[in-house]
């Protein structure tokens, strides 16, 4: 290696960094251990991109930023159907997984999500759980994050301790009115009582286990 492919390979080193770290920026703030599964194989490309751009100097530099923008594109454009669509974040990103319930684990929900024993009471040690039986409930996050609701903090029978939605994005979700002891008849009547004819009128709700409800509304005036 001569002189000048050693500054060729500093100065693709700097303008890689430069360039990884404005499309980082640009891709918005979030933490490494919240990352979907788009976001984790665009940084891993973006890294691998990165290298081959500093270990190849003969190479044109365009020729690692280009197939980098690309992945800015495409990283945003699935977080912008991510927005748009709950069934497009729930097909690439996953949805929460109720592992425990009521204090009786889901052994089918574990299978389906290949998440085993181990897992699972690795991730309640963690949490400072001694036994299984001080959990009411225990949702596995789509990040891979397991929380945990203990007995003492969920004096109701519902998960509302838990803040599960009962409308995102306009959309009833059945499922959890359901797990609550809910319908979607219950859920209409309650909105009515507080102004709201549909639910296509509320980006979010939830209900905690005091009965203390959230609503959000879509374009609301500040």
């Amino acid at each position: 290696m001569n002189l000048e492919e050693t500054w060729i390979i500093i100065w693709r080193t700097f303008a890689t960094y430069f360039v990884i770290l404005v499309i980082f920026r640009v891709m918005g703030k979030r933490e490494i251990g919240e990352l979907s599964i788009l976001d984790l194989v665009v940084f891993i490309m973006l890294a691998e991109i990165g290298v081959f751009s500093i270990e190849e100097p003969k190479d044109e530099f365009i020729h690692a930023v280009i197939p980098m923008l690309v992945l800015l594109l495409i990283q945003r454009m699935s977080a912008w159907f991510s927005l748009k669509s709950q069934w497009f974040r729930e097909k690439v990103d996953g949805k929460a997984s109720v592992i425990i319930q009521n204090g009786k684990i889901d052994e089918n929900e574990m299978r389906k999500q290949r998440y085993n024993f181990n897992d699972l009471l690795q991730q309640l040690r963690e949490n400072g759980n001694s036994s299984v039986d001080e959990v009411a409930f225990a949702i596995l996050e789509p990040s891979g994050k397991l929380s945990i609701l203990e007995k003492q903090d969920n004096p109701s029978p519902g998960m509302n301790g838990f803040l599960m939605p009962f409308i995102t994005d306009g959309k009833v979700q059945e499922e959890n009115l359901k797990r609550n002891g809910k319908d979607e008849k219950w859920l209409l009547t309650e909105i009515r009582k507080r102004g709201y004819e549909h639910p296509e009128q509320i980006s979010l709700l939830t209900v905690d286990h005091k009965n203390k409800w959230y609503i959000d509304e879509y374009d609301e005036k500040k």
